[in-house]
């Protein structure tokens, strides 16, 4: 079950011996080993890939929670010794992942060095128990779920853009100066296109517009450097920018600043592995007081 579950998500045979420490024959013969005894295909193959069969993808979403249900118990029975080891699986977004986890990751490993750290990174929300990650790191509002979650810190947005558009177009002085710009935009969240600004009657909002949207904040962060526009993004993506001066806030003064939840979420049970807990722990520690925030203005004071 395991050679056939780790092929279908490594995408083959080859790499799914190398992780579990066989050879490519072994596992074709464990997983046609299955299929016999299962009396049903699972898996179409071809020289360069596989393909699930409608059998083989029932099978494989049931087997995937059994092993997760698997690693539970040996972590279940792993805690009880005192040091976090194994495999410890994260999913995290792409901006915080590339910008503050995996700079942070050597201090983790520092700290545990019997865990090993498989690190996914995607703005995608996928389904951790199906994926079989151990943790994943969230931004926004968390939906309902079974996941438990434990809080990190709030994310706020900053309105940003670089030095060379700003000396080019002139620097926005009140909020509806905005309609005169270039704005960028997130183009899988058009409610993003609004940005909330204080004013005497409360929170009023203008809808920017622009030439340039992207499909991901990363994008949107370099695009903003290169001079395309003005962006609104999340202060973990621009904090970098903004402390080495590439980016320059504005509008600070009206802008209205709405807290965005980072929060940690891992399956029921896994708070008792050793691995899962030490991580949970790691993260709020390191992230709970936003570091890229401080840095970020102690750079514009320079």
């Amino acid at each position: 079950m395991t050679a056939f579950v780790r092929a279908v998500e490594v995408g083959g045979f080859s790499p799914a011996a190398r992780e579990l420490g066989l050879t490519p024959s072994a596992v074709s013969k464990l997983v046609t080993r299955l299929e016999n005894r299962l009396g049903v295909r699972l898996l179409n193959r071809t020289t360069r890939s596989l393909a699930l069969t409608p059998e083989g993808e029932a099978f494989l979403h049931r087997s995937q929670r059994i092993l997760a249900d698997i690693a539970e118990a040996e972590d279940e029975v792993a805690r009880f010794r005192a040091l976090p080891r194994g495999l410890l699986r994260v999913n995290v977004g792409f901006s915080f992942g590339l910008h503050q986890l995996a700079p942070a990751l050597p201090e983790f490993l520092a700290r545990h060095p019997d865990v090993q750290v498989e690190l996914t990174m995607s703005d995608r929300v996928v389904d951790l128990i199906e994926d079989g990650a151990d943790l994943g790191i969230r931004t926004g509002t968390l939906g309902d779920s079974s996941l438990i979650a434990r809080h990190i810190c709030d994310l706020e947005r900053v309105i940003c853009a670089s030095p060379a558009y700003l000396k080019k177009h002139g620097t926005p002085k009140k909020p509806d100066d905005l309609l005169e710009h270039d704005c960028l935009r997130l183009a899988p969240f058009p409610a993003l296109w609004r940005w909330p600004f204080d004013s005497p009657e409360g929170v009023r909002h203008v809808e920017v517009r622009g030439r340039v949207t992207a499909t991901d904040a990363e994008t949107l962060m370099r695009l903003a450097i290169a001079g395309a526009g003005i962006a609104r993004m999340i202060d973990v993506v621009a904090g970098e920018a903004v402390r080495e001066g590439k980016l320059v806030p504005i509008l600070r003064d009206s802008h209205h600043v709405e807290a965005v939840p980072l929060s940690v979420v891992y399956p029921q049970g896994r708070h008792r592995s050793p691995k899962v807990a030490a991580m949970v722990e790691f993260l709020v520690e390191r992230f709970g007081s936003a570091p890229w925030r401080a840095a970020a203005i102690k750079g514009r004071k320079r």
